[in-house]
């Protein structure tokens, strides 16, 4: 999703305050401190937040606990983010270009600089009608996170199975949801599969909230001034730039860098080894994850900025999950429901499930990192799987939750952990639902 439309109003305000801040030292922070900052010092792709790109597979996912006795599944129910895609937004692509061009032309480009250009220029032609579209990469994702859904829970997939897919209208997601049933079927291929994408179910598959929506536009200046004061692209010009007083004078180094750092991230999307994290120092990539990270905070977190609402845009999206459920629980027959949508809509889905804690309210943004990482929930091709088992010998159902094929913990208490007693876990949601005043 495109981020921070509004902070254009701001950019007249930045540009001519940076030349001061050039001035000064770039700006220290004490790394491998905080929760965020060990995990990005490890792996420096967790800081592209959405653009992460799905990094499971067969070869690093943990074992999963086996079922109670006399168990076994035999319906999932899903909701899945699209694979890795290029960036939405030409814009993203073209306004480090504009701004390289402009030092080019006054010959202040590092030998660095004239090859990034070159390097961008090649990056935006790949691109070209391409902006939003999945990639192979992601293609790839949802392939490989089929398969383990299959193999990690065969009987759910056995025989004549009904598979109901539906993705929102959005062509990536689609393109996900065929991939994900092309691997199906061609593991079972007397699979009953069914796929749609209409606007009919775009009322919890991708709904359109009119309070967020106004909440968003209403409070945006916390995030905005936080962002603000956490970009510091000394180094990163310095990179680029052979001229510190040219760049302040003539550079908008403020959306050069925030754009220039989602592509850097966005790359991963791609089968590339092309690669620009060269060009920020660990304070200037640990800071720009941390004005993503709030940002993501306000708009699908229980964040006090924006009333502790976003988590319940997905309330339609739940209430459906909790009647499909019923309804497979009704048949008794293995199945499963697969959905097809967004990371704005995961994102507060994971919340309003509260899994792992991530419905947390953090009353301020300073201290979110070490709170709230956005990485750990929505990646390229995020998904929760809600897997049900029966047993022949009793009434009861159970289920585990997995976020992105890991066991996650649910806020209700169980007996059989990561297991928990559908009924539970049932009455749970449905009366936080029905506590909900809009």
């Amino acid at each position: 999703m495109k981020k921070f439309s509004t902070i254009l109003i701001l950019t007249l305000a930045f540009t001519l305050c940076f030349q001061a801040e050039a001035k000064k030292k770039p700006k220290t922070v004490q790394l491998a401190t905080t929760v965020a900052q060990r995990d990005i010092a490890a792996d420096v792709l967790k800081s592209a937040s959405n653009y992460y790109a799905y990094p499971f597979n067969a070869g690093n996912l943990p074992a999963l606990t086996p079922a109670p006795a006399g168990y076994t599944p035999f319906y999932i129910d899903h909701y899945g983010r699209h694979g890795s895609r290029w960036l939405i937004d030409s814009m993203q692509y073209v306004i480090p270009i504009q701004q390289l061009t402009i030092a080019e032309r006054n010959g202040k480009l590092t030998p660095r600089g004239k090859e990034v250009l070159a390097q961008m220029w090649e990056v935006l032609k790949g691109a070209r009608k391409r902006f939003g579209d999945l990639t192979d990469v992601g293609a790839e994702q949802h392939r490989g996170i089929a398969e383990r859904m299959y193999r990690n829970f065969p009987e759910v997939f056995a025989g004549d199975a009904e598979i109901d897919a539906k993705s929102t209208i959005v062509i990536r997601c689609i393109l996900s949801m065929e991939n994900e049933c092309q691997q199906l079927i061609s593991m079972n291929p007397k699979l009953r599969i069914t796929h749609d994408a209409s606007h009919a179910d775009m009322y919890y598959m991708n709904f359109s909230d009119k309070k967020a929506d106004s909440l968003r536009r209403s409070n945006w200046q916390p995030a905005e001034e936080f962002r603000k004061n956490h970009v510091h692209p000394e180094y990163f010009l310095s990179k680029l730039i052979t001229d510190s007083k040219f760049a302040a004078d003539s550079i908008d180094s403020y959306h050069m860098i925030t754009n220039m750092f989602d592509v850097t991230g966005n790359m991963q999307s791609h089968h590339s080894s092309i690669n620009f994290y060269d060009l920020f120092s660990p304070e200037e990539i640990y800071d720009l994850w941390q004005c993503n990270n709030a940002y993501w905070y306000t708009i699908g977190g229980a964040s006090p900025i924006t009333k502790e609402y976003m988590p319940y845009i997905e309330r339609n999206l739940l209430a459906n999950m909790l009647q499909s459920a019923d309804k497979a629980i009704a048949n008794g027959k293995n199945c499963a429901t697969l959905r097809f949508g967004h990371e704005s809509c995961l994102l507060p889905l994971t919340c309003l499930m509260d899994l792992n804690g991530m419905g947390k309210v953090v009353n301020s943004l300073d201290s979110l990192a070490n709170q709230w990482q956005n990485y750990k929930v929505f990646p390229m091709a995020c998904n929760i799987q809600m897997v049900f088992y029966h047993n022949p010998s009793n009434s009861d159902v159970i289920l585990k939750v997995l976020l992105n094929e890991h066991e996650a913990t649910l806020p209700m208490a169980s007996d059989i952990k990561p297991y928990y007693h559908w009924k539970d876990v049932k009455a749970y949601y449905e009366n936080k639902l029905a506590a909900f005043k809009n």
